[in-house]
């Protein structure tokens, strides 16, 4: 495609994603859908900029002020990737010398909303936890995540998988932490990778892998993944019961639940059951009262630790949204107690950043569930092999799973385990 068309596709595509009516994935793929003359290369370039310009948004319309013509244009020319020639092909004259202008301010030019790009009430709220921390972890936001794989124990070994992903030409390394994890260097299509199109492993961050681990789901047990989506944490679940007993994969969009088929499929497991439910008291939930050995509750939440996967959220995320999301997650966490026997692990989970969902909803639930006793995460995370794990965890005695993209280099998770007293 030449230079300005590709801008030009660029600008349209900016403009699409910011009217946030919905997630920028969803945008970006609907437009690939209906424009199947793009190739690799374009829809890469297009991608690239869409989320170069959703990270780096204020610091963007900053400089897009001082230039001339369409908003969505001077976006997309300083979210353009890639090399600078070709981008000036598709230029003026005169937007050649405002884009050299960008590029000579100074650091010391910018405000703080320039250098960490987030509205002014997430950057209250992170800064109010992290304190001197907060500059570190505001770069590491702007950042892309790197690609994590889970290796699938049914069918191979770390090292074997390893082995293999390197034969096949990507550059792979453990994760720092989980001892199932396996890290890519770049952004590799995986469809025709043997370790992957086998089942041999999945595509999972390296902070969700642990959430399994805390569950520490065993043979035999009836166990259920309460919010399971696509089914990533399932599938480990579902692996680490060595296909045995029973486990539950409910959720309240069968549209999600579809995308768990075909992994299913590449996993070789035979133990898992995929339930659409209504809501958090579906009756098909209230059957299972009183049966299960545990539940893990991935929650739905404002996805704010993913930043560096979905950086659109920052932008349509408020705090009225995420007061809603808290009232939701303490029902749906009620909800799931039920399931319990005596003796069951209840897990609950966020890839939230922010205390309201985590630490909140956590110590709201023990408030009220005196049948319920706090179980230290960091007991749980060391005898699953996990390195490092006092550095994973906060709370007197380890208690919660905390997880900071500037410190340990995964998503924003969050974590805490009760045991069901008998």
């Amino acid at each position: 495609m030449h230079p300005k068309a590709l801008l030009d596709e660029s600008a349209r595509l900016i403009e699409a994603v910011f009217r946030f009516q919905h997630p920028a994935d969803a945008v970006v793929a609907r437009h690939f859908r209906e424009n199947k003359s793009l190739g690799p290369r374009e829809r890469a370039t297009l991608s690239d900029s869409v989320y170069a310009v959703l990270r780096e948004r204020l610091r963007f319309e900053w400089l897009a002020r001082s230039g001339s013509g369409s908003l969505w244009r001077r976006l997309a020319i300083l979210g353009f990737p890639g090399d600078r020639d070709f981008l000036k092909s598709a230029l003026s004259e005169p937007e050649k010398v405002w884009l050299d202008t960008t590029a000579k301010v100074r650091e010391d030019e910018w405000l703080a909303p320039h250098r960490h790009n987030l509205p002014d009430w997430l950057a209250d709220a992170l800064r109010a936890q992290v304190g001197s921390g907060f500059d570190a972890l505001a770069a590491s936001l702007l950042r892309a995540a790197p690609l994590d794989l889970r290796v699938n124990l049914l069918k191979t070994k770390r090292d074997a998988a390893l082995a293999a992903l390197k034969q096949a030409g990507l550059a792979a390394e453990p994760t720092p932490h989980s001892p199932l994890g396996i890290r890519l260097q770049g952004k590799p299509t995986l469809a025709k990778v043997p370790a992957f199109a086998n089942g041999e492993v999945e595509v999972q961050d390296e902070g969700s892998q642990l959430l399994a681990l805390l569950l520490d789901a065993k043979r035999g047990e009836m166990v259920v993944d309460f919010c399971a989506g696509a089914g990533g944490k399932t599938l480990a679940i579902g692996a680490a019961m060595r296909n045995s007993g029973r486990l539950y994969a409910f959720d309240t969009s069968a549209h999600r639940l579809d995308g768990l088929k075909p992994r299913l499929a590449r996993s070789g497991l035979s133990n898992v059951h995929p339930v659409a439910i209504a809501h958090e008291r579906d009756d098909r939930i209230k059957r299972l009262a009183g049966k299960i050995d545990r539940v893990l509750v991935d929650a739905p939440c404002s996805g704010l630790g993913t930043l560096r996967r979905s950086p659109d959220l920052k932008w349509r995320q408020t705090p009225q949204t995420v007061a809603a999301q808290a009232v939701l997650q303490q029902a749906i966490l009620a909800s799931a107690a039920r399931l319990l026997k005596p003796g069951g692990r209840l897990v609950y989970a966020t890839c939230s950043l922010l205390r309201e969902e985590n630490e909140a909803v956590a110590e709201a639930f023990s408030a009220a569930h005196a049948d319920f006793e706090v179980e230290a995460v960091v007991d749980i995370l060391t005898g699953a092999r996990v390195s490092g794990a006092a550095d994973l965890c906060s709370g007197d005695g380890g208690r919660f799973l905390r997880l900071w993209p500037h410190r340990h280099h995964a998503d924003g998770f969050f974590a805490a385990v009760w045991r069901k007293k008998a």
